[in-house]
């Protein structure tokens, strides 16, 4: 078989448990617990969780974020929207998902324990795969908006659940926090076993994304999008193999580029990078997997052969040993063989 009509699989790399929770998800736990949505029906509650257009910049549309966080009363709902979005992703076509979540954040609102939240997490999440059949891999998001000492505290509570999470994350207001504030929590998630992946280049600049990979240790990247202005930084995330986990609708939303069109994707593609694609909040964002592939790619001006290409650097970046990618391709070719 020529190498590129292999079968690959459907995998996701950066989407994040938070922004994921399905509406109607919410006004149930906001009814059981008690708790003020601004909206009654999903109708009501859409505008002011699912975006249209633009924002004014990322943290507008982290605000998105409170209302799902704000229906997670207990560990049972934790648990919940994990294992929700196991089955979310099964509907979608996913074989392979990587998702990510916050303890901190999410504990953050009713005040829960943050560890009790890694292993509600957890537990939802490896119920969903075993119901589902979407292998899943868990990344720890320490939340850099609260600041260092804040993401030390998340930092030990996926640290007492370390065997069930594959990777680090650190993700939020990127601007004020870049990662050099960060650089002991990263130790320890490599010390740890962990893998690294670092929201940068989205409301910071070049410098972050460098600093990410040469300081922190980062095999992948959330966004990257500010090393398109750096040729130095673009051979060196080439040279060293480093994927780019780009969300095309996320980073129009959030003003880090102004529109599809004028997305660097096709340019990484071109240079090499080992960019994919991915949803980021896809209930916030109002998409999906394949609304990102059939839809903002060919927006984005990325043709067929680039969209083959993206999803083989999915395969290649994923946190996945050597066993594991090879049986995912295998269940790629039995399914296609038998449809």
């Amino acid at each position: 078989m020529n190498p590129a009509d292999r079968p690959l699989p459907v995998i996701e790399l950066h989407r994040h448990l938070e922004g994921a929770v399905r509406l109607t998800t919410m006004l149930e736990l906001a009814d059981r617990h008690g708790l003020r949505l601004p909206g009654r029906t999903v109708a009501e509650l859409r505008p002011h969780v699912v975006i249209t257009g633009s924002l004014g910049g990322l943290l507008d549309f982290l605000q998105r974020l409170q209302w799902m966080i704000h229906v997670l009363a207990d560990v049972d709902a934790c648990r919940r929207i994990a294992y929700e979005s196991i089955e979310d992703a099964a509907r979608e076509g996913i074989d392979y998902l990587e998702l990510r979540f916050s303890p901190g954040f999410m504990a953050r609102p009713h005040g829960l324990d943050a560890t009790a939240v890694v292993a509600a997490v957890v537990d939802g999440a490896r119920a969903g795969e075993r119901a589902f059949g979407v292998r899943t891999n868990l990344i720890g998001i320490m939340s850099r908006t609260f600041g260092p000492d804040a993401c030390r505290e998340e930092l030990e509570a996926l640290l007492a659940h370390q065997d069930a999470i594959r990777a680090l994350d650190l993700a939020g207001d990127e601007a004020r926090w870049p990662g050099r504030h960060f650089h002991s929590h990263f130790r320890r998630g490599r010390d740890a076993g962990w893998q690294v992946t670092v929201h940068a280049g989205e409301a910071g600049g070049a410098d972050n994304v460098r600093y990410a990979v040469e300081e922190l240790g980062a095999t992948r990247i959330g966004h990257g999008i500010k090393a398109a202005g750096d040729p130095e930084l673009l051979r060196m995330l080439a040279d060293r193999g480093i994927g780019l986990e780009i969300n095309l609708t996320s980073n129009v939303q959030t003003a880090t580029v102004p529109s599809l069109a004028a997305h660097p994707m096709r340019m990484f593609l071109d240079a090499g990078i080992r960019a994919s694609l991915n949803t980021d909040d896809p209930v916030i964002s109002g998409i999906d997997l394949e609304y990102e592939i059939a839809f903002a790619a060919p927006a984005a001006g990325l043709s067929p052969a680039h969209v083959r290409q993206a999803r083989e650097n999915a395969l290649a970046t994923a946190y996945l040993t050597p066993a594991e990618r090879a049986e995912l391709e295998r269940r790629a070719a039995a399914r296609i063989a038998g449809s």
